[in-house]
Protein backbone atom coordinates (compact mmCIF):
# COMPACT_ATOMS: atom_id res chain seq x y z
CA UNK A 1 0.00 0.00 0.00
CA UNK A 2 1.32 3.45 -1.25
CA UNK A 3 2.08 6.06 1.82
CA UNK A 4 2.19 9.21 2.47
CA UNK A 5 6.03 10.17 3.34
CA UNK A 6 6.63 13.09 5.18
CA UNK A 7 10.08 14.90 5.47
CA UNK A 8 11.08 16.36 9.03
CA UNK A 9 11.67 20.38 8.22
CA UNK A 10 15.30 21.48 8.38
CA UNK A 11 14.58 23.59 11.68
CA UNK A 12 11.27 23.81 13.85
CA UNK A 13 10.42 27.47 15.71
CA UNK A 14 8.25 27.11 17.61
CA UNK A 15 7.70 24.35 20.79
CA UNK A 16 4.62 23.09 22.74
CA UNK A 17 5.67 20.53 25.89
CA UNK A 18 2.61 18.50 26.95
CA UNK A 19 2.20 15.59 29.25
CA UNK A 20 -0.21 12.31 27.75
CA UNK A 21 -3.10 12.26 30.63
CA UNK A 22 -4.96 8.88 31.04
CA UNK A 23 -7.89 10.34 29.47
CA UNK A 24 -5.47 10.51 25.96
CA UNK A 25 -4.91 6.49 26.35
CA UNK A 26 -6.36 4.80 23.72
CA UNK A 27 -8.18 0.87 24.15
CA UNK A 28 -4.54 -0.38 23.06
CA UNK A 29 -3.03 1.26 25.67
CA UNK A 30 -0.91 4.07 23.88
CA UNK A 31 -1.71 7.66 22.64
CA UNK A 32 -4.88 7.34 20.63
CA UNK A 33 -4.72 8.95 17.04
CA UNK A 34 -7.61 11.42 17.99
CA UNK A 35 -5.74 13.13 20.83
CA UNK A 36 -2.93 13.32 18.63
CA UNK A 37 -4.84 15.70 16.48
CA UNK A 38 -6.20 17.57 19.02
CA UNK A 39 -2.91 18.26 20.99
CA UNK A 40 -1.61 18.96 17.21
CA UNK A 41 -4.29 21.74 17.45
CA UNK A 42 -3.46 22.82 20.56
CA UNK A 43 0.52 23.64 19.45
CA UNK A 44 -1.20 25.56 16.28
CA UNK A 45 -3.42 27.55 18.56
CA UNK A 46 0.02 28.02 20.72
CA UNK A 47 1.95 29.42 17.45
CA UNK A 48 -0.85 31.61 16.69
CA UNK A 49 -0.82 33.09 20.32
CA UNK A 50 3.04 33.03 20.44
CA UNK A 51 2.31 35.47 17.03
CA UNK A 52 -0.35 37.50 18.56
CA UNK A 53 -3.20 35.95 16.52
CA UNK A 54 -6.24 33.57 16.92
CA UNK A 55 -7.34 30.99 14.65
CA UNK A 56 -10.66 32.86 14.33
CA UNK A 57 -8.19 36.48 13.72
CA UNK A 58 -5.56 36.57 11.70
CA UNK A 59 -4.91 39.89 12.20
CA UNK A 60 -7.86 41.96 10.45
CA UNK A 61 -10.97 41.07 12.40
CA UNK A 62 -12.84 39.26 10.24
CA UNK A 63 -10.18 36.66 8.62
CA UNK A 64 -9.99 33.04 10.08
CA UNK A 65 -7.87 29.47 9.03
CA UNK A 66 -9.75 26.58 7.80
CA UNK A 67 -8.11 23.38 7.19
CA UNK A 68 -7.39 22.22 3.62
CA UNK A 69 -5.83 19.05 4.48
CA UNK A 70 -4.26 16.80 6.94
CA UNK A 71 -1.30 14.08 6.96
CA UNK A 72 0.42 11.39 9.81
CA UNK A 73 3.22 9.16 9.83
CA UNK A 74 3.20 7.74 12.82
CA UNK A 75 6.97 6.20 14.04
CA UNK A 76 6.56 5.36 17.46
CA UNK A 77 4.11 4.69 20.18
CA UNK A 78 3.31 7.21 23.09
CA UNK A 79 2.02 6.01 25.83
CA UNK A 80 0.86 7.66 29.49
CA UNK A 81 2.35 10.69 31.23
CA UNK A 82 5.42 10.66 28.04
CA UNK A 83 6.31 13.99 27.93
CA UNK A 84 5.88 15.19 24.42
CA UNK A 85 7.05 18.46 23.07
CA UNK A 86 5.60 19.68 19.20
CA UNK A 87 7.63 21.11 17.44
CA UNK A 88 6.12 23.30 14.51
CA UNK A 89 7.39 25.19 11.52
CA UNK A 90 5.58 27.43 9.40
CA UNK A 91 6.18 27.83 5.35
CA UNK A 92 4.71 27.26 2.29
CA UNK A 93 3.39 30.10 2.27
CA UNK A 94 1.49 31.65 -0.81
CA UNK A 95 -1.64 34.45 -0.79
CA UNK A 96 -4.22 32.59 0.52
CA UNK A 97 -2.50 29.38 2.29
CA UNK A 98 0.28 28.18 4.19
CA UNK A 99 1.14 24.71 5.41
CA UNK A 100 2.48 24.13 9.06
CA UNK A 101 4.59 21.55 9.64
CA UNK A 102 5.17 19.56 12.96
CA UNK A 103 7.66 17.14 14.75
CA UNK A 104 6.09 15.10 17.19
CA UNK A 105 8.68 13.66 19.73
CA UNK A 106 9.63 12.27 23.43
CA UNK A 107 13.03 12.33 24.60
CA UNK A 108 14.81 12.48 20.64
CA UNK A 109 12.33 9.71 19.47
CA UNK A 110 9.99 10.97 16.57
CA UNK A 111 6.15 9.80 17.82
CA UNK A 112 5.08 11.54 14.44
CA UNK A 113 5.31 13.72 11.71
CA UNK A 114 2.53 15.50 10.78
CA UNK A 115 1.33 18.61 8.08
CA UNK A 116 -1.51 20.58 8.05
CA UNK A 117 -2.78 22.79 5.31
CA UNK A 118 -4.50 25.61 6.13
CA UNK A 119 -6.54 28.32 3.60
CA UNK A 120 -7.57 32.04 4.75
CA UNK A 121 -11.20 32.02 5.04
CA UNK A 122 -13.89 34.68 6.06
CA UNK A 123 -16.53 32.68 7.92
CA UNK A 124 -19.10 35.16 7.22
CA UNK A 125 -18.80 34.90 3.48
CA UNK A 126 -17.70 31.64 3.70
CA UNK A 127 -14.92 32.45 1.15
CA UNK A 128 -10.99 31.45 1.06
CA UNK A 129 -9.85 35.01 0.74
CA UNK A 130 -5.88 36.62 1.06
CA UNK A 131 -3.82 36.19 4.11
CA UNK A 132 -3.84 39.30 6.02
CA UNK A 133 -1.02 41.31 5.56
CA UNK A 134 -0.67 41.55 9.48
CA UNK A 135 -0.37 37.80 9.71
CA UNK A 136 1.89 37.51 6.56
CA UNK A 137 4.13 40.32 8.20
CA UNK A 138 4.38 38.72 11.82
CA UNK A 139 5.29 35.43 10.71
CA UNK A 140 7.94 36.64 7.83
CA UNK A 141 9.28 38.88 10.72
CA UNK A 142 9.72 36.20 12.93
CA UNK A 143 11.36 33.35 10.87
CA UNK A 144 13.65 35.83 9.80
CA UNK A 145 14.47 36.49 13.45
CA UNK A 146 14.78 32.76 13.80
CA UNK A 147 17.27 33.10 10.74
CA UNK A 148 19.29 35.96 11.93
CA UNK A 149 19.77 34.02 15.49
CA UNK A 150 20.72 30.64 13.97
CA UNK A 151 22.89 32.52 11.83
CA UNK A 152 24.93 34.62 14.61
CA UNK A 153 25.36 31.54 17.01
CA UNK A 154 27.19 29.75 13.93
CA UNK A 155 29.42 33.27 13.66
CA UNK A 156 30.45 33.06 17.46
Amino acid sequence: MPRTKLKEQPRYEFRYDVVIQPRDINCSGHLGHDTLISLVHSARADLLRLLGFREMDLGDGQTAIIMSDLAVNYREEAFMFDLLRIESHAGEISRDSFRIFYRVTRVDKIIALVETGLFAFNYRNHRIVRIPRAFEGALNQYLAGVRDSVQKARIT
